[in-house]
């Protein structure tokens, strides 16, 4: 296993590109998105991902980041997930990562640390959502210009005589392109929106707002239809065992 650490200003990104090895990307501070060609994860300090080796994928910080990723040789490593795997990463796993990244191991250290850190590879539920974009030119100008204001109201009827179009010409292509009607799509993308925000602790009721929900609750209500989750659980992510009770 190889520990490598990147510093990441809000807005960077490392554009689409591949790994011969298997990664395993988590943010010591802040929050990553990586986007697949399927999927996108947002991943709040207490979450990894493991990517494949080989998948294309795209890395990005909205706000300022800390990546820490390990790389991880396939021939030599036991764990053959074939898709993007969200694991746990609880306080044990952040200091082995800092443990193999920043001490100089001799080969039997590092092979105890590298062994336990596979064990302490935990997927866990993290459901994601995925916001297609239409392929319809001025369908698409809309998707965009929401994608950067998401909390924009306007019906597609406003928005037509905007790009130049009929609100129903906007509808089918929504429906055609990604398979689901407008207002499910823009509730898709609100939701994807105010993920960045929750993982990075701003609170909810400010980011309901900011992606265009009139009350806490009903974005909540929304959140948890899509991912089984209130936003708190999404972010806090699995919790610590509780500390073993003392021995008489």
């Amino acid at each position: 296993m190889v520990v490598a650490t990147f510093a990441m200003a809000a807005g960077a990104r490392f554009d689409w590109h591949t790994h011969r090895d298997h990664q395993l990307a988590w943010a010591s501070s802040g929050v990553l998105t990586v986007v697949t060609d399927t999927a996108t994860w947002v991943l709040p300090p207490t979450r990894a991902l493991w990517i494949p080796a080989e998948l294309p994928h795209e890395t990005q910080a909205s706000s300022r980041a800390t990546m820490r990723t390990l790389y991880i040789r396939p021939d030599l490593f036991p764990i053959t997930w074939s898709r993007p795997t969200p694991v746990a990463a609880r306080q044990l796993l952040a200091e082995l990562i800092a443990y193999l990244g920043s001490e100089p191991l001799d080969r039997a250290r590092r092979q105890r640390a590298e062994t336990l850190l596979v064990d302490l590879l935990e997927p866990v539920a993290l459901a994601t959502i995925e916001v297609r974009l239409p392929v319809e030119p001025r369908a698409r100008e809309v998707a965009q210009a929401l994608g950067d204001k998401p909390g924009d109201k306007r019906t597609l009827d406003e928005w037509g005589r905007e790009v130049g179009a009929s609100g129903r010409t906007l509808a089918r292509a929504f429906l055609t392109d990604t398979g689901i009607p407008f207002g499910r799509w823009r509730t898709l993308l609100r939701l994807q929106a105010a993920l960045p925000a929750l993982a990075a602790g701003e609170p909810v009721g400010s980011v309901s707002r900011h992606v265009g929900y009139d009350s806490t609750s009903a974005f909540v209500a929304a959140f948890r239809r899509q991912t089984g989750l209130t936003p708190a659980a999404y972010v806090r992510g699995p919790q610590e065992e509780p500390a073993a009770a003392g021995r008489g």
